[in-house]
C-alpha cells in the first residue's frame, strides 16, 4: 500500500519568501549572498554569443572575455530600454541603472550614422572630401542658416565658404561723419527702444504751396516686359536744399509758425530709423525755442538712393585693409566695379530722377498747373527748364496734451498730378519713384528673380523680394508720400539693357498704389515714426542752445546724440583747418 511522508519545512519567522539564514546549514558556503533572480531561458555555459550584435554594429569579441559582457555582448545582454534582461547572469539585484536620466544629456553625438542609399545627401554628389555628403570628418552636421557641412570643408547650402571669405560677410562699415574726440556724447538710444514709441498725430495744416506740377502720363501704367520702353536722359533742374537754406522756412520761423523745422527727406530718415542699416547723420541746431533738422553740405545719404540695403548680403565696396591682418595691403582696382555699393547708389539716383522726369507730360494737354506761388529756389538768371515738382509746407501738431504747443513744419514734395484732378486743392497729387535691377547673378542681388521672366507672371514674388531687400528705402518713400498728402505712389521697375552696362536702362513695368495701403503692407507705423521724432525733439530741447548731430552707428542699431562746435560742418571750420595747416608749414 502506498504511503506519503511530509517533507521538512524550514519556516522563516522574519516573514517574506525563502528560508531564513538561521535554517541554512553552517557548511552552506553561499549563506551571506543575497538571492538573485534568474530566468529559465538563460543558456548557461556559453563563453561566446555568436548571435547577439553589439550596439555599435559589430559582433562580440571571441574568447572568454565575452562572458563578462565585453562591448555589450555575451550574457550581459540588455533589453530595448537599455536595462539588463531578466535573469542576466552578470546583473545584480541591487544594482542601480541610470539609463534614462543620463542618456538625455550628451555633448557630442558619437554614434555612426549610415548614409541612406539614394538619399538627398548622396544622390548625384561625390561623398568624398569637401563634398555635400558624408565626407572626411565624420557625420553631417547642420551649420549656419539652414546649411549642411559634411566633414572637413563640407558643402554648405547657399554656396561654399572659402578663400578671402572675410571680404563677403562681417565687414565693418565706416561712419557717415568723422566723430571728433572733442565731441561730447549726450544720449544713446537703441533701436529696440525706438520701436516701442507711439504718438498719434492729427491731419496737418497746409501753410503754403510753391512750384509747378505736370500731369502724369498714364501710358506708362500699361507697360510690361513685352512692351518695354527705354529710359531717357532728360536735363531738368530739381532743387532739394536743406532746412536752413530754405528761404520759405526762414520766413516761417521768423513768424513763429512752428517749433521744429525740417524737410520730408530728413524727416522720413528719422521716422524709419529702426529699419536703416547704412550709417547717416542729422545736424540739429537749436536757436531759442526752435529746432532745425539739417543735412550736411553734400547731402550724404539724403541725396542718394540705396540699393538692397536690407538684404542678407548687401552690395559692398572694396576695402584696402584686411580686418584680420591690418598689415596686409589689398590692391584696389583702378576702375570701380559697376556693382559696388557706391556705383549702384549713383545709378539708382540717376534712374529715379530720369524716371520721374520722363513719366510726366510737358507739352500735350492737359496743361501744367501752377501752385499758389512760383518755385522759391529758381532764380531769374536760370535758363534750364524746371522739373515737375510741387512744394507743400505743412504743419503737424506733436503735442501730447492741449497745453503743449509743439508744432513741426515740414517741406514736402510731389512730382505730378493725375489728369482730371485739381492739384491746387491738394487732390490727385502723385509721387514717382523707381526700383532698379542691376544683375540677378551678381553679389549683393539678394536672391532677386530675373525681372524680365518673372515680373509679369510672378509679380508677387518679385514685389516680396524687393520689400525684403529694400525695406528701409520703400518705407521712406511711403512716409514721404504720406507726409506730402499724395493720393498715389508710382513705382517704376527699371532694368539694365545689358547687365554689364550701367548706362542704358529700360522701363519694364509700373506699379500704382496708395501710400496708406502700401504702408500697411510694409508694416510701417506712422505713429511709431512720430514717437521717434517727438523723443529726439525732447532730447534736444533739454540741451542748451547750440549745434548737435544725431548719428546712426555704422555697425550697430544705435542712435547717438553729440554736442558739436558751432562752426562744425561749415566753411568756417575748413578755413580754420587750412589756416592751422599753413601756420604749421611756416613754422
Amino acid at each position: 500500500m502506498s504511503s506519503f511522508s511530509l517533507p521538512q519545512i524550514n519556516d522563516n519567522p522574519d516573514g517574506g519568501w525563502g528560508p531564513s539564514s538561521s535554517n541554512f546549514p553552517s557548511q552552506f558556503k553561499f549563506k551571506d549572498i543575497p538571492y538573485a533572480p534568474y530566468s529559465k531561458s538563460d543558456k548557461l555555459g556559453h563563453f561566446a554569443d555568436w548571435n547577439n550584435p553589439t550596439n555599435d554594429g559589430r559582433q562580440t569579441n571571441l574568447g572568454p572575455s565575452s562572458t563578462q559582457g565585453s562591448r555589450g555582448g555575451g550574457p550581459g545582454r540588455r533589453g530595448r530600454d537599455g536595462q539588463p534582461a531578466f535573469g542576466s547572469g552578470t546583473a545584480s539585484a541591487f544594482a542601480y541603472f541610470h539609463a534614462e536620466d543620463e542618456s538625455s544629456f550628451s555633448l557630442v553625438d558619437s554614434k555612426a550614422t549610415a548614409a541612406r542609399r539614394g538619399g538627398p545627401m548622396t544622390r548625384g554628389r561625390n561623398p568624398g572630401r569637401g563634398g555635400g555628403g558624408y565626407g572626411r570628418g565624420g557625420n553631417a552636421q547642420r551649420t549656419g542658416r539652414g546649411g549642411f557641412s559634411g566633414g572637413r570643408g563640407g558643402g554648405q547650402r547657399g554656396g561654399r565658404r572659402g578663400w578671402r571669405d572675410w571680404e563677403k560677410t562681417g565687414r565693418a562699415r565706416e561712419s557717415s561723419v568723422a566723430i571728433s574726440p572733442d565731441w561730447a556724447m549726450l544720449e544713446e538710444i537703441e533701436f529696440h527702444r525706438l520701436a516701442k514709441l507711439r504718438l498719434e498725430v492729427d491731419e496737418p495744416e497746409d501753410l503754403q504751396t510753391y512750384g509747378r506740377v505736370y500731369p502724369y502720363d498714364k501710358t506708362y501704367d500699361r507697360i510690361n516686359t513685352r512692351t518695354e520702353k527705354p529710359l531717357q536722359l532728360l536735363d531738368r533742374i530739381k532743387y532739394n536744399p536743406t532746412t536752413s537754406d530754405d528761404p520759405v522756412i526762414q520766413s516761417l520761423a521768423a513768424s513763429d509758425a512752428a517749433t521744429i523745422y525740417t524737410t520730408d527727406v530728413i524727416l522720413s530718415v528719422l521716422m524709419c530709423a529702426p529699419r536703416s542699416v547704412y550709417p547717416w547723420d542729422i545736424v540739429i541746431v537749436r536757436e531759442g525755442n526752435k529746432l532745425f533738422f539739417d543735412k550736411r553740405d553734400g547731402g550724404g545719404p539724403f541725396d542718394s538712393v540705396t540699393v538692397n540695403e536690407n538684404a542678407a548680403d548687401p552690395p559692398q565696396d572694396p576695402q584696402t585693409v584686411n580686418p584680420n591682418n591690418p598689415n596686409e595691403k589689398i590692391a584696389v582696382p583702378e576702375t570701380p566695379s559697376i556693382n559696388f555699393a557706391t556705383s549702384l547708389s549713383l545709378e539708382a539716383t540717376y534712374i529715379n530722377q530720369n524716371f520721374s522726369f520722363q513719366t510726366v507730360t510737358e507739352t500735350a494737354p492737359p496743361p501744367a498747373v501752377d501752385l499758389s506761388k512760383p518755385n522759391p529756389f529758381y532764380g531769374p538768371d536760370e535758363t534750364e527748364p524746371l522739373a515737375s515738382c510741387g512744394y507743400r509746407y505743412r504743419v503737424f501738431d506733436l503735442g501730447v496734451t492741449e497745453d503743449e504747443d509743439i508744432r513741426l513744419c515740414v517741406r514736402t514734395e510731389v512730382d505730378a498730378y493725375t489728369p482730371g484732378q485739381d492739384p491746387t486743392q491738394g487732390r490727385g497729387l502723385v509721387t514717382i519713384r523707381a526700383l532698379n535691377e542691376f544683375d540677378p547673378r551678381a553679389p549683393g542681388a539678394g536672391g532677386a528673380p530675373d525681372w524680365r521672366t518673372k515680373l509679369d507672371s510672378q509679380r508677387g514674388a518679385v514685389v516680396a523680394t524687393e520689400m525684403k531687400n529694400n525695406s528701409c528705402k520703400l518705407a521712406k518713400w511711403t512716409v514721404q508720400s504720406v507726409l506730402a498728402g499724395a493720393e498715389l505712389l508710382k513705382i517704376g521697375w527699371i532694368s539694365r539693357v545689358n547687365p554689364r552696362d550701367n548706362t542704358r536702362h529700360v522701363i519694364l513695368s509700373t506699379t500704382s498704389t496708395r501710400p496708406t495701403d502700401f504702408a500697411a503692407q510694409l508694416n510701417v507705423s506712422l505713429a511709431n515714426g512720430w514717437g521717434i521724432v517727438r523723443t529726439v525733439a525732447d532730447m534736444c530741447m533739454k540741451q542748451p542752445e547750440g549745434k548737435y548731430v544725431l548719428v546712426k552707428d555704422p555697425n550697430k542699431p544705435v542712435l547717438r546724440l553729440y554736442a558739436v562746435p558751432a562752426n562744425a560742418f561749415t566753411g568756417e571750420e575748413e578755413d580754420e583747418d587750412a589756416a592751422f595747416d599753413g601756420d604749421d608749414g611756416d613754422a
